[in-house]
Order: C-alpha cells, then sequence, then structure tokens
C-alpha cells in the first residue's frame, strides 16, 4: 500500500493506543510481520511544555515506518509537533480525529474535532505544509448517529493533502460498545480517493477478510486484540496476502515476545515505572500461555503483584513451560 511517498509492504497495522503501543511494542509487532504500527498519540500541548512522555513517544528508533500520532486542537501546535516528529525520523504524521475518551475529547481535540470540519481540515493543511513526509488522519464514523460525517471530512482532509484515512466503525457517543459497523466505513471509501483503513472489531484473519469486504478499504488496523498478541497483526497481514493462516508462535516465540517486551519497557522507564507500565502486558500474555487453567491463574497472579524484574521473568519463563493439561482416559467399556 502506498501513502504519498511511503510504500507499505502488506495490508495490516498496528492501531495506536494510548498507554499500549509503547516503542517495544511496536518493534515487536513489526518482527512478527506487521505493515506499520503506529505510535502513542503525541498532545501538542503536553510537548510544548516539555513533558518526558511526550518526548519519549517521539522516538522511533528500531522502527524503519515510524508513525507519529499527534492529538491536537491547535494549528501551530500541529505544524510544530509534526516538525518535531519528522525530525525524530517519523516517516507518517497521523492526526487523531478519532479518540473518545473524555480528556482528550473535554480538550476539544480526538473526536471532538468531527464537530468542527473546518478546524480539522485547517489542522490537516498545517501539518502538510510544515513537514515533507506524508499526513493521514484517524477518525471515527461521527460524534453520534444524528452527526455521522466521515465521509464528509474525508472529503475535506483529502483537499487538504492527506494521504490516507482510517475510520474506526463507531461513533464517539458508542465509545467501544456494541460492533464496530464495517459497512458504514464503505461510505468513506466511496468518498476519496485516497487509501482508506478500516478500524474496529479486528481480531482474527477472518474478521480482517470481511473488514475489508464489508468496506471496501484498502487495508486493516488492529487495537485492542492485539495487547498480549503482538504477533497478530503480522498474522493478520499473511493472511491477506496469501489467503492462508500461518501457524501459531510457539511457546518459546511467545515468551521471547513478552521478555523482550518487558526488557525494553524496563530500559526505557527505568524499573520501578517500567514494571509499573509492563503489568497490563505481561497480564495479557499470560492468557496467551498453555497448560492448566488454575496453575496459569495462580502464576499470573504472582506476575501482575510482583515488583521484582528477575522475579517476573522466572514467572513468565514457568508459565511459558508449561505442558498441556492432561486429558482424562477414555471410559473403557466392556
Amino acid at each position: 500500500m502506498r501513502i504519498g511517498s511511503l510504500h507499505l509492504e502488506g495490508r495490516a497495522l498496528l492501531a495506536p493506543m494510548a498507554g499500549v503501543t509503547d516503542l517495544a511494542m511496536r518493534r515487536i509487532a513489526l518482527r512478527f510481520g506487521a505493515s506499520a504500527a503506529v505510535g502513542e498519540m503525541v498532545g501538542a500541548s503536553a510537548l510544548a511544555r516539555g513533558d518526558a512522555e511526550a518526548r519519549q513517544r517521539l522516538d522511533g528508533s528500531g522502527v524503519d515506518a515510524h508513525i507519529v500520532q499527534i492529538a491536537a486542537r491547535d494549528p501551530a501546535g500541529v505544524a510544530e509537533t509534526a516538525r518535531r516528529a519528522e525530525a525524530a525520523g517519523a516517516k507518517l504524521i497521523d492526526i487523531n480525529m478519532g479518540c473518545p475518551c473524555k480528556r482528550v475529547t473535554g480538550g476539544l481535540a480526538g473526536a471532538a474535532l468531527m464537530r468542527e470540519p473546518a478546524l480539522a481540515a485547517e489542522l490537516v493543511r498545517a501539518a502538510v505544509g510544515a513537514v515533507s513526509v506524508p499526513v493521514s488522519v484517524k477518525m471515527r464514523l461521527g460524534w453520534d448517529e444524528s452527526r455521522r460525517n466521515a465521509a464528509e471530512l474525508a472529503r475535506l482532509v483529502e483537499a487538504e493533502g492527506a494521504a490516507m484515512v482510517t475510520v474506526h466503525g463507531r461513533t464517539r457517543a458508542q465509545f467501544y460498545e456494541g460492533r464496530a459497523d464495517w459497512r458504514a466505513i464503505a461510505e468513506v471509501t466511496a468518498a476519496v480517493t485516497i487509501p482508506v483503513v478500516a478500524n474496529g472489531d479486528c481480531a482474527s484473519p477472518q474478521d480482517a477478510a470481511a473488514m475489508l469486504a464489508a468496506s471496501g478499504a484498502d487495508a486493516v488496523m488492529v487495537g485492542r486484540a492485539a495487547l498480549g498478541r503482538p504477533w497478530l497483526v503480522g498474522d493478520i497481514a499473511h493472511f491477506l496476502a496469501t489467503g492462508r493462516r500461518r501457524a501459531a508462535p510457539s511457546a518459546t516465540a511467545r515468551l521471547e515476545a513478552a521478555l523482550d517486551h518487558l526488557d525494553g519497557l524496563l530500559t526505557a522507564m527505568g524499573a520501578g515505572a517500567g514494571l509499573r507500565h509492563a503489568r497490563k502486558h505481561l497480564s495479557a500474555y499470560a492468557e496467551q500461555a498453555d497448560g492448566d487453567a488454575e496453575e496459569r491463574a495462580r502464576l499470573r497472579g504472582a506476575l501482575v503483584g510482583s515488583s521484582s524484574p528477575e522475579e517476573v521473568r522466572g514467572l513468565l519463563s514457568r508459565l511459558f513451560s508449561l505442558e498441556p493439561a492432561p486429558r482424562e482416559p477414555a471410559p473403557a467399556y466392556c
């Protein structure tokens, strides 16, 4: 898929998720074959204040197609953040017009921008004018059922130079309730000539194929289903390219991914903060272990409660060395 000057192999991308798609997770997803991985959103105002976490989110070391997402409503702030992202190696700048959380929409950014299409277009114009790399937009179907304006907004941002749009198949009012409406994304696909990426409730290769068929989109974006399964995006990319499912990663490969993720967070954040941030990931990785459910639950509880990186490494090793629970012998009949 070509997004302006950026060429991606495959049609499955890891979605930006605050507190989830850290640099370590993105590297692992790409190693397993994800077509691209979008980083956690960078608040333009936070970056301007010198916030350490916002600066850290600009880091894309070890990622070939580094994608930075910006959350803001001020054109000057968007332009400056886009310039700083490009200087940090970003190959694509994405503007967040889809985040439903109150902290973001309360500042009239994220999905709140869908209520202000003229300003949304101005933000894209500012970003496109500030950088030489492509600019994209991630949005929802609209603010609520009475204001489903994704197709209209997509046309506006394309006219301002956006090279791609991603559409989550829910309104902001829905948050993550109900099912994503993949068919509604087809209105956006028909409205623009730039690539469209479908997002929302993609949890398997079969989901991805159904999403593309329903939406007519060019690619899919995988979000919450990849937590604890960063290989899922690569599984989907492989399926869309070949029509065949690839073998599930071995227990050793899953363990290595979990350990790599832990070590990446410890290196980036230090032992205390890194381990705290890792807990949601480690809990999700533990769900992918084999073996007796009761023992797995016990080890998982110890894993998320531990404050020792060495103990966590040992618990992960034990989790992924569990043998599948033995089956009961078949009854003998005379």
